[in-house]
């Protein structure tokens, strides 16, 4: 597999349960667009192992998949402790089912056929929600991230991010204070399909530092990378 290059677009990594061909396709090509890194599997027992092995930023789950209810994977997900936001995709009107999915762990839905504009908009206030925060804008001190309109900024001063600088950031700004390592760091930020060379997180790491001051990520050595939280 041929690794991509560095400025390759990434913003968040989700993981896509949907069952039908055609949506499938539709929506993993539409999230990456919109430079998201997405893992589409077609089955609730796939969309649970894929849960346990990586970290994803938001999960999109169908709750018609064939087989084994949506509902039930929304229980073991949650049963096991496991917080990732998770927003449904249906066709179904029945309040019901939208009721039993909020119920189990669901954070938000969102009805078929359904606008990728509103679609995106609704994964970032969950993961926002998520992160214990309803401000749009991520801050940390003098330093902001805009991720709807893709900005960054520090003391009012706006700073040009690639498409993969500003992912590993806004991986790091959700949770200032918390150290995350280089496997925490790809496994945020890189998708199935994307073959990730060894030094790759170091190299965007200067890059941001190189943008926006060193003293923006910390290293703690043989840990990994942490963004200090300032007032």
């Amino acid at each position: 597999m041929q690794s991509l290059p560095f400025g390759s677009r990434s913003k968040m990594r989700v993981l896509l349960i949907e069952d039908d061909g055609m949506l499938g396709t539709a929506l993993s090509q539409a999230l990456r667009d919109a430079s998201h890194a997405v893992d589409w599997v077609r089955t609730i027992e796939d969309g649970l192992a894929a849960a346990e092995l990586h970290s994803y930023g938001a999960l999109l789950l169908d709750l018609s998949v064939s087989g084994e209810s949506g509902l039930d994977l929304l229980r073991r997900l949650r049963a096991r402790g496991d917080q990732v936001p998770v927003l449904i995709i249906t066709a179904s009107h029945a309040v019901e089912q939208r009721i039993a999915g909020l119920d189990q762990g669901a954070d938000d839905y969102i009805l078929k056929p359904f606008d990728m504009d509103e679609l995106q908009a609704r994964m970032r206030a969950v993961v926002r929600r998520k992160a214990g925060t309803a401000d749009p804008i991520l801050t940390n001190g003098d330093l902001s991230l805009d991720p709807a309109a893709h900005e960054a900024s520090v003391g009012g001063k706006a700073i040009v991010l690639s498409p993969r600088e500003f992912s590993l950031l806004h991986a790091l700004m959700i949770e200032p204070g918390v150290i995350l390592s280089r496997k925490m760091l790809e496994e945020r930020i890189y998708g199935w399909n994307e073959e990730v060379e060894s030094n790759a997180v170091e190299f965007l790491i200067h890059a941001v530092r190189r943008k926006l001051g060193a003293r923006i990520i910390k290293n703690v050595r043989g840990m990994g990378w942490i963004v200090p939280r300032r007032g």
